[in-house]
């Protein structure tokens, strides 16, 4: 069989690439990618004109959104209730205080404080295709479902059109849509906590599911001795204190992967099991714990290396 066909682009503020092994369209390949284009243009809190942008500037007052991003806001309310608000869709005023890719400064306190005050999930209401901030100094944040959801539709796009084998990569949310040609199963590596580029920790083997991991490693600084990372307590208004530093979750869906991902790190290992159970669609995780060691969750084949 031939090599497969594959793009990679700049997207979502990370390295996208989709690659398809049956069949080898790069016409297809190609309007894959310009979807996910789209779909940033939608839902990014920092492209003015998109959707998050003019909900986060209308001031408090009502907002006609496209139905997609309707979808993700109420998907981002289901997993604030799930997660007892730990998990919290409105953290954008928090989100934006923090640098972790720049300056690396830890916010002021006074600053942490304000931003708190604006974060609840409760005060979003979406009626229809229209979304109103009850809080008019909100903002929403749907960066810890919108990649997952993202990935989702464009394995919908690619299986409507005919696609049998295929890999989405959006900057390490992977959806493997089919599968193999050799009809073994993917192979989805597990990084190193805190390792080298391309260090693993081990490989999840997987037919047609969603791989998604989050670690407290991927963006993070150290000031003062202390690590920051990007996983944020929406309670503290500070990096999440947790005994979990990676949690790889492989579901059907990946905004669902996406979602459980950062949600396992918030609450941590005692918290998982349960939680874990109450999400339809998931099918297993690897957890890496602070100690090494790791936890395996539901039906997964996962070994080290």
């Amino acid at each position: 069989m031939s090599a497969p066909v594959s793009e990679t682009r700049l997207l979502l503020s990370t390295v996208c690439t989709v690659t398809l092994y049956d069949p080898q369209d790069e016409a297809l390949l190609a309007q894959a990618l310009d979807l996910c284009a789209e779909y940033e243009a939608l839902f990014s809190m920092t492209i003015e004109g998109s959707d998050m942008w003019r909900i986060n500037n209308a001031g408090g007052e009502p907002v006609e959104v496209s139905t997609l991003t309707a979808e993700v806001i109420r998907s981002g309310i289901f997993y604030g209730e799930l997660s007892g608000g730990m998990f919290d869709i409105t953290i954008g005023r928090l989100s934006a205080l923090w640098d972790f890719s720049g300056e690396t400064i830890v916010p002021d306190e006074e600053d942490i404080l304000a931003a708190l005050k604006t974060v609840d999930h409760k005060q979003v209401t979406v009626t229809g295709d229209t979304v109103r901030l009850v809080s008019p100094e909100a903002w929403l944040d749907p960066g810890g479902i919108a990649k997952g959801y993202i990935a989702d539709l464009i394995a919908s796009f690619l299986v409507e059109n005919g696609v049998k084998s295929a890999i989405i990569d959006l900057g390490g949310n992977i959806v493997a849509v089919g599968e193999r040609p050799d009809g073994n199963p993917w192979r989805v590596g597990v990084r190193q906590p805190f390792g080298e580029y391309g260090e693993l920790f081990g490989v999840i083997e997987t037919y047609a599911a969603s791989v998604v991991t989050a670690g407290i490693y991927e963006r993070s600084f150290k000031s003062g001795g202390e690590l920051y990372h990007h996983i944020l307590d929406p309670y503290t208004g500070l990096p999440v204190k947790t005994d979990i530093v990676s949690a790889t979750i492989v579901t059907e869906g990946s905004m669902s992967g996406d979602a459980l991902s950062t949600i396992i790190l918030l609450v941590g290992s005692e918290a998982a099991a349960t939680l874990l159970q109450q999400v339809p669609d998931f099918i297993g995780a690897v957890l890496i714990v602070e100690n090494g060691d790791y936890i395996l969750y539901g039906n997964v084949e996962f070994s080290t290396v």
